[in-house]
């Protein structure tokens, strides 16, 4: 006969000597949740993620996509990097690339569906096989309801998890299960009054509280979307070409937030403050080298070469920059041609057009 609580304490004490800063247990009824993210798909604010339609109810109902599941084991990883509070030094600086702080190391998909994955091997030489599936950002799982009532966090404005003890900069990570473990409380919403994540959004993404229409996030428009970037968008983006923290920057809950002990997160190739110039440089061979292993491979090489182009035209008028727009004007793909007309245009109509992206 299993004690299931004290499994549960032996989970949380192998999740910690994992690398894990939180585990946590929830149920598996999200019938709230599913009737937002509904609203949320019929309002369009999904844009081109087509994939969030397609999968239906299986991502609110966990026993839909992973039959006899009765808890979801969730857990949380931090990744903050040191310095932090350098990023709005680097976002003012539009000679340089700023990329989103979960991004600057190795892909965490990499790192925690190991992690989880030990921790299932562990469970099982306890309880012996059982019905499971690990799950980090791989499939349709709503994982911040379910570590909301795993009691990891609530859900904030701006719509990412937040933690009293951590802030956002986390990563999460999930094992559907049959093994009836204890459920923990859900965690309790501390956002009050407090707006600042809708104010400094760039781009206007975040509509009203809890509410976030995707297709204005820089988020989605520099990873996620394959196509033009729509122009009215293009400014703001100033020198984001990989995702976008302003939200996170400008919570205060984030002052609880520490350096990650994972060497794993620790920035790589120069990436936490490069030249815009230099990277719109790379070959394609050289993107897929020094991007192997890393979040930032899902742009495409593409992608990586339309955002800089973007980011290039909100950068200072000055010859290095000319020059590198001027070294793609004939590039091969149409996508990167149509960017590098647009700033090289935005330069020649106004040659301070950096100064206005400065915060």
């Amino acid at each position: 006969m299993i004690d299931y609580s004290a499994l549960l304490a032996d989970i949380r004490r192998w999740g910690a000597e994992l690398g894990f800063q939180q585990v946590g247990v929830a149920g598996i009824e999200l019938g709230a949740d599913e009737a937002h993210l509904l609203d949320w798909l019929d309002a369009g604010f999904h844009g081109e993620m087509d994939y969030m339609q397609r999968h239906g109810t299986r991502r609110s109902r966990p026993a839909e996509l992973q039959p006899g599941t009765v808890r979801v084991i969730s857990a949380r990883m931090d990744h903050a990097p040191e310095g932090l509070g350098r990023a709005w030094d680097l976002l003012a600086d539009g000679e340089r690339a700023y990329v989103a702080r979960y991004a600057l190391g190795r892909d965490y998909h990499k790192v925690l569906r190991g992690r989880l994955q030990k921790l299932v091997e562990r469970i099982a030489a306890v309880t012996g096989p059982f019905g499971h599936r690990v799950f980090t950002d791989s499939a349709p799982v709503l994982e911040k309801a379910l570590a909301r009532d795993a009691g990891l966090g609530w859900i904030g404005k701006h719509t990412l998890l937040l933690s009293r003890d951590a802030g956002s900069w986390f990563f999460l990570g999930e094992i559907y299960t049959d093994l009836p473990l204890p459920l923990d409380a859900p965690a309790s919403a501390h956002c009050g009054t407090c707006t600042r994540c809708i104010e400094v959004c760039p781009t206007r993404a975040i509509v009203a509280p809890y509410r976030l229409d995707a297709r204005r996030c820089i988020s989605y428009l520099t990873i996620e979307l394959r196509g033009p970037i729509p122009e009215e968008l293009r400014a703001p983006i100033g020198n984001r070409i990989f995702g976008c923290d302003d939200c996170q920057l400008v919570c205060p809950w984030n002052k609880f937030a520490t350096p990650t002990p994972e060497a794993d997160f620790a920035p790589r190739h120069g990436l936490d403050g490069a030249a815009l110039v230099e990277l719109f440089a790379w070959t394609e061979a050289e993107f897929l080298s020094r991007t192997e292993g890393m979040a930032i491979r899902r742009t495409g090489y593409e992608g990586w070469l339309r955002n800089i182009a973007v980011a290039l035209g909100n950068a200072p008028t000055m010859p290095a920059v000319l020059a590198a727009l001027g070294s793609r004007a004939d590039d091969a793909s149409a996508l990167v041609r149509e960017h590098v007309a647009w700033a090289l245009a935005r330069h020649a109509e106004n040659p301070a057009c950096g100064d206005d992206q400065r915060r």
